[in-house]
């Protein structure tokens, strides 16, 4: 039976929960705000199916060749309400039409991250754009596998550990199943946000939450919160809290620290992130209103590529180049000496000013730090 010994090595996949053929594992929140999986050992039969499907334990490595492009949606209304360059969109519309079903992270009733599904092209909304913060994936697994074998055409999209997760679960390929994951900085803790999702609202009533507005720009977009009552509340993201916070990693979950998904060579058939430095890359690409990278990792990501491109504006590019301002693609992040002491403290002390002294640093050390990791990052990727 699966046994947490170091949280370190759970990324909270769900892919032992849902497996358990006897339903005896639950998935429950730590001290900290993270899932993890919890075994009821009067039920449990011995069966071991957990162990062996955790991905964690039975790592894959990857052997492709993928290739990278800047690239952003044509549809200027699409591409603004979206983190980027509006390419999940296409992609989610060409599987809707081709009666597929997609699943990916949404906001519950509560502004809670949750994995849902939806084969209708006006539900994509609620997938659209980054959210940062743990989505709950429930038994989305099992939905998956369901329809695979009545020969559906599905796309998951996810953190690369959802996607090593859902595979695993999985154990073998399903030609109708495409993944979709992202360039993940980590993920920030669920009890984390309740407390500072519940700090901005002040009992009102939320109508939509936004972590990357684009009213202040791409590069410089905002958090911004909607309220029934007319009022809302935005902030630049480098001067928010919540954002500044997650930025410094003071509330990741452990495995992020040491991600088993840092690499090129994903488990994905796509990868999307932000194109960050495009404008020193590509700036014939570059309008600050979003910029889509795009991973092709198999044969059917460069199907699914082929089939949106058309409604796109795109360039390759060399995919090493592609990440000099991303090194999340390949490194994890570092964890603050302070999160720890963060995680006590925030509930029973002033937010923003919590945030405020665990992220001071001086300028010229925080752009020392920077500026090594990119020319570690250049130097073993033998980018110039």
């Amino acid at each position: 039976m699966i046994k947490i010994t170091k949280k370190e090595n759970c990324t909270g996949c769900h892919a032992c929960y849902n497996v358990c053929p006897k339903a005896c594992i639950t998935m429950e929140y730590d001290e900290e705000g993270f899932l993890y999986p919890k075994v009821n050992y009067e039920k449990c039969i011995q069966c071991n199916l957990c162990e062996r499907t955790c991905p964690i334990i039975h790592s894959k490595k990857i052997d492709n060749n993928p290739v990278a492009y800047a690239c952003y949606n044509k549809d200027e209304n699409i591409r603004n309400q979206s983190t980027s360059g509006g390419i999940f969109t296409l992609i989610s519309e060409n599987i809707i039409n081709s009666n597929g079903i997609v699943f990916g992270a949404g906001f519950d009733k509560n502004y809670n991250v949750v994995h849902t599904m939806s084969d209708n092209i006006s539900d994509l909304e609620k997938f659209r754009g980054s959210k940062y913060v743990q989505s709950s994936i429930g038994d989305t697994y099992k939905e998956v596998k369901k329809l695979l074998e009545k020969e559906k055409i599905v796309l998951f999209t996810g953190t690369p550990c959802q996607i090593g997760g859902i595979k695993s679960y999985l154990g073998k390929d399903y030609p109708n199943l495409i993944c979709q994951d992202i360039i993940c900085h980590g993920v920030p803790s669920q009890y984390v946000w309740q407390h500072y999702r519940d700090l901005i609202s002040s009992g009102r009533n939320i109508k939509n939450i936004n972590f990357r507005d684009k009213s202040t720009g791409w590069k410089k977009y905002s958090l911004k919160f909607d309220f029934y009552n007319g009022q809302y509340y935005k902030e630049i993201g480098n001067k928010n809290a919540y954002i500044k916070g997650f930025i410094n990693n003071l509330y990741l979950r452990p495995s992020c620290y040491n991600c088993a998904y840092k690499t090129l060579n994903r488990q994905s058939d796509i990868t999307l992130a932000d194109f960050w430095g495009i404008e020193g890359i590509l700036p014939e690409l570059d309008d600050n209103k979003g910029t889509s990278l795009v991973f092709i990792n198999s044969d059917k990501g460069k199907l699914l590529f082929e089939n949106i491109k058309n409604n796109t504006v795109y360039k390759g590019v060399d995919i090493k180049k592609s990440i000099t301002f991303n090194p999340c693609a390949v490194v994890s992040c570092e964890k603050n000496k302070v999160r720890n002491k963060f995680l006590n403290e925030y509930k029973n002390k002033d937010f923003n000013e919590l945030i405020e002294l665990y992220t001071r640093e001086k300028i010229s050390k925080k752009y020392n730090f920077i500026f090594q990791v990119f020319k570690n990052l250049i130097k073993r990727l033998n980018i110039y």
